[in-house]
Parts: structure tokens; C-alpha cells; sequence
């Protein structure tokens, strides 16, 4: 049985430029050094500074570690810099693509840019086979996720629970522990994840 192979764009410079300038902004605003970010993050000093000037195109993987040394959710990296002015629509032809030159994956940012909402959307195109583990676990801020799932497979290791996801299936989770994204079929799979966060102790 044959599947219809889905045209994909590829990440362009502009995003490389986005994730650099955010690393290096939240870097800043937080007083931490290149060698304080990479303690707080397992990510090495020379791999950061290649990423900060957007000579180096990281992981998700790598991302999602940067991410937690920084105490931010993931899709904040690939989002529009807070100064600039907050537009309530996002044109699907100035959504920000972003490829995982790891695994292959696609993300879309679907939400406006700019910081008019807490709620981020992002819509993946994951490919057939393809497995990625985020183990960075517990972070400062509290990140909850829905992933709902619009085509396709999706297995979700959330700890040491495992959920199947089908066609038109949503699972809620927090980021406060690793979890494995994986596609065990000849199929690419499509899903849609909803990301809030809020600083820890909140709730």
C-alpha cells in the first residue's frame, strides 16, 4: 500500500535568525553567560554560541534543552520578538515553518505573533517511523499541552504511560516530566499542539 508523499518546505535562514535572536534575548534578559546557560541546559558552550549566531541549525532535541535552561516553553524560541506589534491574524503564507534536522518533522506556528495571547498553536506533520524523546522534564514554568491529533498514528510516552493516538483523538499533558513523540506506521501522521504555560506554583 502506497501513501501520497506530502511536498514540505524547507527552514529557511529567517527562522535560524528568529531562534538565534530569541536564545540570545531570553539569555540576556535572564543575566546568564554562555557558560551559565550551558550548565543550566547540558547544552555546550561552543554549540550555543554557533546557534546564537545562527550558524548552526539545532535540533528539536537540542531546542527543547535550551529551552528548559531558559525556563521557557519551546515554541517561545521560534516566536516574534515581543516589541513588535501584535496582529490578532496569522496568514497561513506568514506562519514560520521550522524542519528538526534530527528527525524530519515539520512545525507550523499557527498563532498570531507578538504577545496578545498566552495560547500558542503549532500544527506538525511527523513523519513515518520517526521517534524523538524530549528528556529535559521538570522547568520553572509549568507548560500544559493538548495534542490533537488531525490525521494519521501518534504514540505518546508521557513518563511511564504510553498513549496510542488516532484520527481525531486529543491527549492533555504538562511538561513536567520526558515524553516521546513517535509514528509507528508507513503513514506520515498530522496533529495539532495547543501550548499554555504559567509559572510554577500558580496553580
Amino acid at each position: 500500500m502506497s501513501s501520497k508523499v506530502e511536498m514540505l518546505p524547507k527552514t529557511s535562514d529567517s527562522v535560524n535568525d528568529r531562534v538565534a535572536a530569541r536564545v540570545r534575548g531570553f539569555r540576556t534578559e535572564r543575566g546568564l553567560s554562555l557558560d551559565g546557560l550551558a550548565a543550566s541546559s547540558g547544552v555546550s558552550r561552543s554549540a550555543l554560541s554557533l546557534i546564537e549566531r545562527a550558524e548552526s541549525s539545532a535540533t528539536a532535541i537540542v531546542l527543547d534543552k535550551i529551552a528548559a535552561g531558559l525556563s521557557v516553553p519551546l515554541a517561545s524560541l521560534f516566536a516574534a520578538a515581543p516589541e513588535n506589534e501584535w496582529d490578532p491574524v496569522s496568514r497561513r503564507a506568514e506562519q514560520v515553518v521550522w524542519r528538526d534536522p534530527g528527525s524530519g518533522y515539520v512545525r507550523r506556528a499557527v498563532s498570531p505573533p507578538g504577545q496578545g495571547s498566552p495560547i500558542s498553536i503549532v500544527e506538525v506533520s511527523f513523519p513515518p517511523g520517526v521517534r524523538v524523546a524530549f528528556e529535559t522534564g521538570e522547568r520553572d514554568r509549568l507548560v500544559h499541552q493538548q495534542v490533537w491529533m488531525l490525521r494519521g498514528t501518534l504514540e505518546l510516552r508521557v513518563g511511564d504511560d504510553t498513549h496510542r493516538l488516532e484520527t481525531g483523538d486529543c491527549l492533555a499533558l504538562t511538561l513536567d516530566q520526558p515524553t516521546v513523540f513517535h509514528n509507528p506506521t508507513a503513514s506520515s501522521a498530522r496533529y495539532a499542539v495547543v501550548v499554555v504555560s504559567e509559572p510554577v506554583g500558580r496553580r
